[in-house]
């Protein structure tokens, strides 16, 4: 077969890098910018969210309190042991949160809401390395009690159950909002805030995270999911309008056609619009 001369090559690759130019191009810079952003932003806030928590007695006195007071409830009730054990370690276990969250992403992909698909994913991958990462900067050993209820590998500075489910959650809530019609979307609401509030507290009533493992790993998802900034200046470019949280990141996901296709700047040309 004879090769493609050398000029026909240069007009396919420009082809190529046109096709991936435009809005597309500029979303998924700002996507891996604001990933870059948020992991250098945060193992330093989280380094000194951490000293300060050495350091500052009051602080640390409510971590010890707390954990030898739940530990304490928790060897007077083995049954509430096994009922805390099986949400932690299977309805809220990072595994099972980040299979389904890439189960909505292989569900956006069949729906053509690709750079929802992006978003949700990269917000989501983005989250696990950045948890992974602070913990080994950080390098906290997790709480020694007499008699443990559980156990736990690894270190425990940031929780890595509570960073996942607030970024998994806010992943779930600005995706699938706009499926929910108004009037119902309280409930998934509550379901989010239950499903982060117990999946923090599971880990410290167990005793292998304190109190301040916790709320750093709330902090930072919710550092995490500012990748939301990069989804909305996508949607200023193509036209748009701004949306709210209660309405999700793309109400159009209700439609057939969420997103214009790849490549395309998603405005209306100067020939569409109505005809006579």
């Amino acid at each position: 077969m004879a090769q493609r001369p050398p000029r026909s090559r240069r007009r396919a690759a420009r082809a190529f890098l046109a096709g991936w130019s435009g809005p597309d191009a500029a979303f998924g810079t700002r996507l891996l910018l604001t990933v870059m952003a948020t992991a250098a932003v945060t193992v330093p806030f989280v380094l000194a969210l951490v000293l300060v928590e050495f350091r500052w007695s009051p602080l640390h006195r409510l971590d010890r309190d707390t954990a030898e007071r739940l530990h304490s409830a928790a060897l007077e009730d083995p049954a509430r042991v096994r009922v805390l054990g099986f949400l932690t370690d299977v309805l809220w276990d990072p595994v099972t949160l980040r299979l389904l969250v890439a189960g909505l992403v292989v569900w956006l992909l069949r729906h053509r809401a690709w750079r929802l698909a992006a978003w949700a994913a990269v917000t989501e991958t983005a989250g696990a390395l950045i948890g992974f990462l602070t913990k080994n900067v950080v390098e906290r050993a997790r709480p020694h009690l007499p008699d443990p209820v559980a156990h736990a590998p690894g270190f425990s500075f940031p929780s890595g159950h509570a960073m996942t489910a607030m970024v998994s959650c806010a992943v779930f809530l600005l995706v699938l909002l706009p499926l929910v019609p108004p009037v119902w979307r309280p409930l998934p609401w509550a379901l989010a805030v239950t499903s982060v509030l117990g999946a923090g507290y599971t880990r410290v009533a167990l005793g292998v995270h304190w109190v301040s493992d916790v709320v750093g790993g709330w902090l930072l998802g919710l550092v995490v999911t500012a990748t939301t900034f990069a989804f909305e200046a996508w949607r200023a470019d193509i036209g748009r309008r701004r949306t709210t949280v209660g309405e999700g990141l793309e109400p159009e996901i209700s439609g057939t056609e969420p997103e214009p296709p790849l490549g395309t700047s998603g405005r209306p040309g100067p020939t569409d619009g109505p005809t006579a």
